[in-house]
């Protein structure tokens, strides 16, 4: 049996495609990470709606 090692919040977003699937590791407060799986279509839709957010973020 593999060694368990504990994932803590701390860390970057990770995004990584497997298969068909596009993975997106996201930490969280209190530890862990919330795994999200969404395919192209749905990974498209989520870059479109972050963008005008992401925009203003950046240009402050």
């Amino acid at each position: 049996m593999a060694a368990m090692k504990p994932r803590t919040g701390d860390g970057p977003i990770e995004v990584t495609k497997e298969g068909r699937s596009i993975l997106l590791r996201f930490p969280v407060d209190g530890g862990g990470r919330l795994v999200v799986e969404m395919n192209a279509i749905e990974a498209n839709g989520l870059f479109e709606a972050l963008k005008p957010v992401a925009a203003g973020v950046v240009a402050q």
